[in-house]
């Protein structure tokens, strides 16, 4: 049981959170292992059984899920204003570094022919590669779920738009309530915050809401911010895995209406290399599409859901985690995750970045440097893309 007696003001939130979002390199998984260091170990600001609870929720949920971690935590120790402490501080510095990129793109007089743009659409398959290795080791362990990822990736290649990912997490959730079979967990812990059922309810219905309003609105209206806020906000009520699988549901949406292939790999490369959560990827397309004010629109457009949500299920989880049925919809979900990561790992991922035989020896280079000498994605990001610059020219 969480204890929220001893509050933190949300400037203490900032403080620990901005920290976190300064140095958390290494993805998602590795954002939670900091968390843990940090919240439960150091400061002991909730306890091991009630860390791995909010880390349960965030897993069932859709969005990325260190930073819906990072938003409960701040909720639990500074209410609304705290878990707005702990997202700004935990995103901001991984969001500006990402729009500067941007800008730098446009300013190089090589712009995105340059030999080490290319180098970070070559790190990109390395880091997919991996990414896509490990979720499948841990989503699809059985022969149901690795032929259900090879189905949703199908669907997804088949059909290369938006509808063609939301049919793909369809299939996996009604795979997995008819043929996976899931038992409730047996602990009894029960996590408790600061959010009623009637709160719950009602961000609840402003997630669907907005959902189901904004395309509308947006069509009726032929506003192009609003347009851009429906496709980021779309595509984080819908991305469940978090991190790298945001890739597939934004290159439908805007590849090449909005951004060139080169600018959007260009820009997933690079997001790699800095720290804090992947989905600020958001803000370099933003910026690539209007500067900074787009950026901040697609910022805030693709992160608003996993408010909405984490603090509409938190009042109900208790109950929706011992469901069974629950737990097996959430395995196909994540099985199909699998096979949409595929789909964008051959286009464009693979079909953009690998395009000679260097290529693909600097993409098997990187693949054994992250894998077997596990060096940070950063730091293989770097290398990846000064071998670009250095070597590509030369094999052209």
């Amino acid at each position: 049981m969480i204890d929220r007696a001893d509050g933190s003001h949300p400037a203490e939130i900032f403080s620990a959170f901005l920290t976190l979002g300064l140095t958390s390199f290494g993805g998602p998984v590795a954002h939670l292992g900091y968390f843990r260091l940090e919240f439960v170990a150091r400061r002991k600001w909730l306890s091991e059984e009630s860390y791995a609870d909010l880390v349960a929720l965030c897993q069932f949920l859709p969005g990325p899920a260190s930073s819906q971690v990072g938003i409960a935590i701040g909720l639990l120790r500074g209410g609304y204003f705290g878990a707005l402490a702990a997202w700004t501080a935990f995103t901001l510095p991984s969001a500006i570094a990402l729009v500067l990129f941007a800008y730098g793109l446009a300013v190089f007089e090589n712009g995105l022919g340059g030999g080490w743009v290319h180098g970070l659409k070559v790190a990109a398959v390395a880091v997919v590669a991996l990414a896509i290795l490990g979720m499948a080791r841990t989503l699809t362990p059985d022969r149901i779920r690795a032929s259900l990822a090879i189905g949703a990736m199908t669907v997804a290649l088949v059909l290369p738009s938006a509808w063609g990912q939301i049919a793909g997490i369809v299939l996996g959730g009604i795979v997995g309530w008819f043929c996976i079979k899931r038992a409730p967990p047996a602990d009894q812990a029960v996590l408790r915050l600061p959010v009623g059922r009637g709160v719950g309810v009602a961000m609840l219905v402003a997630c669907a809401v907005l959902l189901i309003g904004l395309p509308l609105a947006a069509a009726m209206s032929g506003n192009v911010s609003l347009k851009l806020f429906d496709i980021f906000y779309r595509v984080g009520s819908l991305v469940f895995g978090g991190g790298h699988v945001v890739l597939p549901l934004l290159k439908a949406e805007v590849v090449p209406a909005l951004v060139s292939g080169d600018a959007f790999l260009a820009g997933y490369g690079a997001a790699q290399a800095v720290p804090g959560p992947l989905f600020t990827f958001a803000a370099y397309l933003g910026a690539m599409m209007g500067g900074w004010s787009i950026a901040v629109l697609c910022l805030v457009a693709i992160f608003l859901p996993s408010f909405l949500l984490v603090i509409g299920v938190l009042p109900f989880w208790d109950a929706l985690r011992r469901q069974a049925a629950a737990q097996a919809v959430l395995a196909g979900v994540n099985a199909a995750v699998v096979g949409l990561l595929l789909a964008a790992f051959y286009d464009p991922v693979w079909t953009t970045g690998i395009t000679s035989g260097y290529d693909h020896a600097l993409a098997l280079g990187a693949f054994v440097l992250l894998l077997v000498w596990k060096l940070p994605p950063w730091l293989v990001v770097v290398l990846c893309a000064v071998a670009g610059q250095v070597m590509l020219p030369a094999a052209v």
